[in-house]
């Protein structure tokens, strides 16, 4: 009943913005695994993106956006996870964007639900220069399953600009689809897709929406390594036409675990 109350909770928090090419990442429903913790760094380079200053943002074209995420497991259903943003943009030079923190809690096995089941919200500063939402708050249900080798997970992630002088606070759906096949022993190959469509009470006209697709790689069974990548096309005009994407995470156990 508790585990009913916290996601009840988090629901009503209805929140943000789109991944903004530093963290182009679907989730999976598992949480950070109880006294372990996430390293990871999110290497994103737009090839070719958009040229064109736009609500006072930088243009994407030929920028290199890293992130630091670190995951910690607090217990069996629960993690929180923080990030850090940094940006390289010709003529630009490097910059520290901002920084987000992200709770998620997870479905307990005891539901026994045919699916994985969990939930994040991420709130977080980034610079007007680099995002026109400089306060935001995201929420983003996750849902995944397993078949055998094949896999699929669906986030219907909501949006809700805290500070912005460009946008108002009605919620935007951004949805975040991956499938995958375990093509080797220890790799899959899959497809990802990111939208985001617009305030809720009337999407965008589809040139004003962003729909991108990736196609990726996974490194799987490996313990203590996780490794994705995948190059990702925009499907409109207001989507950076390619991109390449690298994810690259260590985990490290602590506590009486990393004894067992």
């Amino acid at each position: 009943m508790k585990y009913c109350v916290y996601l009840l909770l988090l629901f009503v928090c209805v929140t943000t913005s789109a991944q903004d090419n530093y963290e182009i990442q679907v989730y999976g429903a598992q949480t950070q695994a109880k006294r372990s913790t996430m390293f990871e760094l999110h290497s994103n380079y737009t090839f070719k993106g958009l040229k064109d200053t736009a609500d006072g943002v930088l243009p994407a074209n030929h920028s290199l956006h890293e992130t630091l995420e670190i995951t910690t497991g607090i217990t069996d259903n629960f993690e929180i996870g923080v990030y850090l943003f940094t940006n390289y943009t010709p003529g630009s030079g490097y910059q520290i964007v901002g920084s987000h923190i992200r709770p998620r809690i997870m479905a307990p096995d005891s539901w026994h639900l045919p699916f994985g089941l969990s939930l994040s919200m991420e709130i977080g500063y980034q610079k007007p220069a680099y995002c026109a939402d400089t306060w935001n708050v995201e929420l983003r249900p996750i849902i995944d399953k397993q078949w055998s080798k094949f896999y699929a997970a669906f986030n219907p992630t909501f949006g809700v600009v805290l500070k912005s002088q460009y946008n108002n606070s009605t919620p935007v759906f951004e949805p975040n689809i991956k499938a995958d096949y375990n093509v080797f022993k220890n790799g899959a190959l899959g497809v990802e897709y990111y939208g985001s469509m617009g305030p809720v009470n009337g999407f965008d006209p589809i040139s004003a929406q962003q729909h991108a697709l990736f196609f990726s790689y996974d490194m799987l069974n490996n313990p203590k390594w996780e490794f994705n990548a995948g190059a990702g096309f925009g499907l409109t005009n207001a989507t950076d036409p390619f991109l390449l994407k690298i994810i690259v995470g260590r985990k490290v156990k602590w506590g009486k675990q990393a004894h067992a």
